[in-house]
């Protein structure tokens, strides 16, 4: 096992394979940011399958047991089905899932499970279709993605895991409509503190709805225990319904940080690996392997990277520090 000087294993690796995304909501993708002449990598900087699917069998030869595939929005990506069945194939790879905005989910949703994806997780911030397309600033409607639920069902997925990410003013006057619509439908949502992530969303302090005021409302209207101590790596504070109705969870980077058991690697789409959601830099691995390097040059570059590693951002965070150099999250791979 290869740990940090925090004795934090490294655990799951997180893949982009893509920069590109159909939406361009605010918090991550503005369009004052990525408009229409955005640079997006070209394609021979992009890694191949083949690339990716090398770099992962390095990753699970140094304790990596989890592999979620990322963007960008990773279904823009064409014959991801062909990369997921290789990744499937790693031994030792004990969980392969994937992050979707969940557009084009409906048309792909059984393609991608025949070729092994174990589990979905799809962003969903709002059930209000005209608040959907400003938020989110894409012509793709709302009843399109929630088609993509009900498809990822029909082929046999668990219940996709729901993403919500909360700001003041926008969409926090839904928190009790979503966790409804999660529970009479069996998904597991995860309620995510707005964060600071890249430079271009505008992120401020008063934005954040923290964790503990959604759960007080979701815990008033139908009663939540926690589940217990979370697993090792997991990041979100979870806590069941009385009623047996299923759980909800809390991902509370901002207002109760969770570095301390931080087990993720980020894979960016252009081959950069970053230990931390909110670095500045990242190590060319795409550079490494088409030098000519073996596996085995990889992974002492790799182990030598995470034994050094000291991120604790979210620890750390203040007024000021959203104002550091940050890649941005469609880039790193979320």
């Amino acid at each position: 096992m290869v740990v940090d000087p925090m004795n934090r294993p490294l655990g799951a690796l997180r893949i982009s394979v893509t920069d590109r995304c159909n939406y361009r909501c605010t918090y991550c993708m503005p369009r004052e940011a990525f408009g229409a002449d955005h640079p997006f990598l070209p394609k021979d900087q992009v890694l191949t399958f083949e690339e990716i699917e090398r770099l992962a069998r390095v990753f699970v030869g140094l304790g990596v047991r989890k592999i979620r595939l990322t963007g960008g929005e990773p279904l823009l990506r064409r014959e991801l089905p062909d990369l997921i069945r290789e990744l499937a194939a790693i031994p030792g790879l004990e969980d392969l899932a994937m992050t979707t905005n969940g557009a084009l989910l409906a048309g792909m949703a059984d393609s991608l499970r025949k070729a092994g994806l174990k589990r979905l997780t799809m962003s969903l911030d709002t059930l209000d279709p005209e608040r959907f397309r400003k938020l989110c600033d894409t012509p793709v409607p709302l009843a399109q993605v929630l088609s993509g639920l009900e498809a990822a069902l029909a082929a046999g997925f668990p219940p996709p895991k729901l993403n919500c990410v909360m700001q003041r003013g926008v969409n926090e006057d839904e928190v009790e409509a979503l966790a409804a619509y999660a529970r009479e439908r069996g998904h597991a949502l995860r309620f995510i503190e707005f964060m600071d992530v890249g430079t271009t969303n505008g992120w401020n302090l008063d934005a954040v709805v923290p964790s503990a005021e959604l759960r007080a409302r979701v815990h008033a209207r139908w009663p939540l225990e926690p589940v217990g101590e979370p697993l090792a790596g997991r990041v979100a504070e979870r806590w069941r319904y009385v009623d047996g109705r299923g759980e909800v969870g809390f991902i509370s980077s901002v207002t109760a940080p969770f570095c301390g058991g931080c087990d993720r690697a980020r894979l960016s789409a252009e081959g950069r690996l970053y230990t931390c959601l909110f670095a500045a830099e990242g190590l060319d691995l795409r550079g490494f392997l088409r030098a000519g390097h073996s596996d085995g040059e990889v992974a002492a570059v790799l182990t030598a990277l995470w034994g050094r590693r000291e991120d604790r951002y979210s620890e750390l965070r203040t007024q000021a520090t959203p104002r550091l150099p940050r890649v941005e999250m469609s880039r790193m791979g979320g």
